[in-house]
């Protein structure tokens, strides 16, 4: 029997369901109880006390610069301190993002959390086992290599004396370097990493108990909301504040164009917000979008760079007998970071000190932004992070702490200010459109005699201490003028052995919208062309794509990535497309892509197999093959988490995604007009996880995310003998590709 869900909900019936989700007992180390007393401590990124306490009670304290903004940091860097220190998981507390009480480690960014944060902590975690074994001993009266450390206690091995950790240290400071040479526990003797285990933060995250920075509440605190100019670039002319005076206790602030209002209650910032008459100027205008990848070819070159040259590229202009030539145009569309919550921030400025509440990705970073724009030290400032609502790069969120700022030093008061779904698909900085042209020359045994890549991308600022905000803009502030897009130019290049290649990019001075780095920033449109490149010339060749791409690769590690996922698979050798019979309605294929990330850091292959509907041009994925390595995975568990994400929002921004604006900003500004992948669409999903526990960790945020749409592109063109290669493949596009054979 069916039951709608109406008639379910009229019933009157009561289900409850009970989890226990406790895990290690984790679950409430999430915050730290008056961090504040450790105010004060050090924060030189050499010194050990600067990452690590330990207390009376043989608990341990971690303070972390990196943040864990949804990929398992807070379980990995236990895993990681607890390891080196012998100490169990439940007695260790983690503070993290907090500029007045962790070191500056830099951004999280660039999938270095672990990699670079957590090696860090490690080394700093095995100097204070030194340093302990080296007490003990002292205390003891036993040579160093007589004792054995277990679950935070130093004992002799006989068995005849010991000493805890909080005997010897109690609250003390350690005051000792960092030692770079001090011995990690070698991975045979692994207890915690490497291990699968269970998330601290999780439990309160499915229950609807844990606190986002969304739901920060303080003394006094009022509710902002940020009028915005109708057209970019337009100036604030008037503002008549009579127009909310039937809103209790609303008010306006208004410094040069930033302006906005502000009340006790939200509800009635919002509605103050949206009585509120202004009158603005013109704006400066936008280009057209429809001429946009024409207007990037066509641009002036600020500077070419080359990526990779070598061999003689002569192939491609004067092409031996029997040499054929191949060519393609890629486009990546620009592309928004569409957290699911809006950005907030909180703000409170006082005469003496200032402190920011924000889910920033580099909340160090964000301290200095506030000192230059306050022009106050930096050490007067302190940003502490709490989880927002997803990032994927710098979105809205320091904008949205910037404009408290600016308005708590206005009002004297604690301020909230919350981004409005509107606000933060339109305004929240872009991941930029990239444009791509690749040349090949295939001899007659299928060789590539010849390669290029030719790249126009939008150039990045040089030493651009933070993506220009908004509101400082409108406020009248100085602030560096510039453009962030992260290292869009890695992985132009192919990764296989070939003889000549040429890979250049040809930076141009301008893009339509402001920009900033989105997850894998460049790499993703880049892997794209070249591995669907890479299929078009085996199928030129009539080689099978995996073969093709195996006889070109001197990787081990990358030629075991690609035959477990063929394996995986099951792989059957042919040449692609397959053969279609022009009467199927539903075309199947598979397609396989490769990227070794940044040419020196993860190793990914990834296969799919897809079904595309002729009459309508749906493309369905249905099956998708990863497999990775990433060197050393602290957490397995939080790596295949990391990329279930990846893939997903991979294939949203493959298949669905793409800005769109006219003359006085983006149009796109709800999920209605930018849509995203839906629950439906989700396929399932194989993982092979290498593990290598001797080596390096190398990063898991973003390198599966690269391989996802030349992936896609190469199960449609097996299916359906299509090529596409301006993304994203909407139903509609696909539809006309196909008629168009």
């Amino acid at each position: 029997m069916q039951i709608s869900r109406r008639r379910f909900l009229t019933a009157g019936g009561v289900l409850i369901v009970g989890l226990g989700l406790d895990g290690l007992g984790l679950a409430q180390a999430q915050t730290v109880p008056d961090a504040d007393r450790f105010l004060g401590k050090p924060l030189v990124p050499d010194a050990v006390d600067s990452f690590l306490a330990v207390h009376a009670d043989g608990s341990v304290t971690v303070f972390v610069g990196k943040v864990d903004i949804g990929t398992g940091g807070r379980i990995a860097m236990r895993q990681i301190v607890g390891e080196e220190l012998d100490v169990p998981l439940e007695r260790i507390a983690m503070i993290e993002g907090d500029t007045a009480l962790t070191p500056n480690q830099g951004a999280t960014a660039g999938s270095y959390g672990i990699a670079r944060g957590g090696a860090q902590l490690r080394q700093a975690a095995a100097t204070a086992r030194q340093a302990l074994l080296a007490q003990a001993a002292q205390r003891l009266n036993r040579p160093a290599g007589d004792l054995q450390i277990t679950d935070g206690v130093v004992s002799a091995k006989d068995g005849s004396a010991s000493v805890s950790y909080g005997d010897l240290l109690g609250d003390r400071a350690f005051n000792v370097k960092i030692d770079i040479k001090a011995p990690l526990k070698s991975h045979e003797r692994f207890r915690f990493i490497g291990k699968s285990l269970p998330r601290p933060d999780m439990p309160a995250k499915i229950t609807g108990h844990h606190r986002y920075l969304h739901d920060l509440t303080l003394p006094g605190m009022l509710h902002a909301r940020v009028i915005r100019p109708p057209a970019l670039g337009a100036t604030l002319v008037s503002v008549d504040e009579s127009s909310i005076a039937g809103v209790g206790g609303a008010r306006v602030v208004r410094i040069q164009s930033f302006l906005a209002v502000m009340a006790e209650r939200e509800w009635d910032a919002v509605r103050a917000a949206r009585a509120l008459h202004t009158k603005w100027t013109a704006g400066t205008g936008l280009p057209d979008q429809g001429k946009e990848f024409d207007s990037m070819r066509a641009s002036r070159v600020v500077r070419d760079q080359e990526i990779a040259k070598r061999g003689d590229l002569s192939a491609l202009s004067a092409p031996p007998a029997g040499t054929r030539p191949l060519a393609a145009s890629y486009r990546w569309p620009i592309q928004t970071h569409g957290s699911i919550g809006p950005s907030c921030g909180v703000a409170d400025v006082r005469a003496d000190r200032v402190t920011v509440w924000s889910s920033s990705q580099n909340t160090h970073g964000f301290q200095a932004t506030c000192a230059r724009v306050l022009g106050l030290e930096r050490e007067r400032v302190r940003v502490i992070y709490m989880d927002g609502a997803g990032s994927y790069g710098p979105n809205g969120a320091d904008d949205a702490a910037i404009e408290a700022v600016l308005l708590s030093r206005a009002v004297g008061r604690p301020v909230r200010v919350q981004w409005s779904r509107q606000e933060e698909h339109g305004l929240d900085p872009k991941g930029p459109a990239q444009l791509l042209e690749l040349r090949a020359a295939v001899d007659p045994d299928g060789q590539v005699a010849a390669w290029e890549t030719q790249a126009w991308l939008p150039l990045a600022t040089a030493n651009l201490p933070n993506i220009p905000l908004l509101s400082v803009d409108a406020a009248g502030i100085q602030q560096t003028p510039g453009r962030s897009t992260g290292l869009i130019y890695q992985n132009i290049d192919p990764p296989y052995t070939m003889p000549n290649v040429n890979a250049v990019v040809h930076w141009i001075p301008d893009a339509p919208l402001r920009t900033s780095a989105i997850r894998a920033p460049g790499k993703i449109a880049n892997t794209f062309a070249v591995e669907s490149f890479v299929d078009e010339i085996a199928a030129l060749a009539r080689v099978d794509p995996v073969e093709f791409r195996l006889r070109r690769l001197t990787n081990p590690r990358g030629v075991e990535v690609l035959r477990r996922t063929a394996a995986r698979m099951g792989w059957q050798p042919r040449p692609s497309p397959r053969p279609v019979d022009a009467r199927t309605a539903v075309l199947t294929g598979r397609g396989i892509a490769y990227v070794h990330y940044k040419h020196e850091e993860t190793l990914v292959a990834m296969g799919m197999e897809v079904a595309v509907e002729r009459a309508t041009g749906r493309i369905r994925v249905t099956r998708v093959v990863c497999a990775q390595d990433c060197g050393l995975m602290i957490n397995p568990a939080c790596v295949q988490s990391q990329l279930e994400g990846n893939i997903i929002q991979t294939l949203s921004r493959t298949l669905h995604e793409e800005v769109v604006y006219d003359r006085d900003g983006v149009t796109t500004v709800d999920w209605g007009s930018y849509p995203i992948l839906t629950f439906p669409e989700v396929p399932a999903l194989e993982f092979e996880l290498i593990q290598r526990l001797d080596q390096p960790p190398l990063g898991v945020g973003e390198a599966a995310s690269t391989p996802v749409p030349a992936a896609l592109a190469n199960a449609v063109f097996d299916a359906t003998g299509v090529r596409l290669r301006t993304v994203p493949f909407r139903a509609e596009r696909v539809k006309a590709a196909l008629a168009r054979g």
